[in-house]
């Protein structure tokens, strides 16, 4: 039987983030990691960036090694990232786009205009088994060529509807969430397994947790921080009783 319950994948870059911060070893994101699964994630998500600011390669292999829930690697378009992919096969590759300038990764990847490039790009993760997920805005274009390119996930950019409502915009935060739903049916309706995420807290997440396409949601940032006030344990548990609860 298919299991349509809705996922709850958790990022744990910014423990890699505090880390880093002071150096040494501590806090460590695979303790995080296992923490969050305790506390009912179905998945861990890592970026590993170009320039190793949070994630390390150290940490990308003691997840590998040590996860019994599957591991979301996000990453660059680039050789380098492949090969590592490819070592460690890891059961999702989600492909972001990515800015040295950038304190975290803003906007979807462009892929229409580079449709040919990552076609080939992304086929022998496919042939590896990794499971590859876009990142892209919830636009027609995209979506589509995600699809031609032979992508089995797309995952839809949440921020601009979150930085609406944090921002009071509530005309645009509005807008946003229509054109999040109508975009989600309609990659459903492509055969596209649907993921969603970037900027959701718990005043956000409930509007895209009920949207009956999305399989997953992907939360790092505001998971991370509610943990400083509440602990990880129950800040996890509170956002997955909110997405339950928005699905029930």
């Amino acid at each position: 039987m298919t299991d349509h319950r809705l996922r709850l994948g958790v990022n744990i870059d910014h423990v890699a983030t505090v880390r880093n911060a002071r150096g040494g070893a501590y806090p460590d994101p695979l303790r995080a990691a296992k923490l969050a699964e305790a506390a009912g994630a179905d998945g861990i998500t890592a970026h590993l960036r170009e320039d190793r600011r949070h994630i390390s390669d150290a940490d990308i292999e003691g997840l590998a090694e040590a996860l019994s829930v599957p591991l979301n690697f996000e990453m660059a378009a680039t050789d380098e990232m492949q090969a590592i992919a490819l070592r460690h096969k890891p059961h999702a590759v989600c492909l972001v786009p990515e800015k040295r300038e950038e304190r975290t990764t803003e906007g979807g990847l462009e892929v229409a205009r580079e449709e040919n490039r990552l076609a080939h790009f992304i086929a022998p993760l496919r042939d590896a088994g990794c499971r590859v997920s876009i990142f892209i805005a919830a636009d027609r274009p995209q979506i589509e060529a995600a699809h031609r390119i032979g992508a089995a996930v797309i995952e839809l950019h949440t921020g601009a509807y979150c930085d609406a409502h944090a921002e009071g915009r509530f005309d645009e935060r509005d807008a946003e969430l229509a054109r999040l739903r109508e975009m989600s049916a309609f990659a459903h309706s492509l055969g596209l397994e649907v993921h969603a995420g970037h900027g959701l807290t718990y005043d956000t997440v409930q509007p895209i947790a009920a949207f009956p396409e999305v399989r997953e949601l992907n939360i790092g940032h505001f998971l991370i921080g509610e943990a400083i006030f509440r602990g990880l344990d129950p800040a996890i548990r509170e956002m997955r009783r909110l997405m339950d609860e928005a699905r029930g």
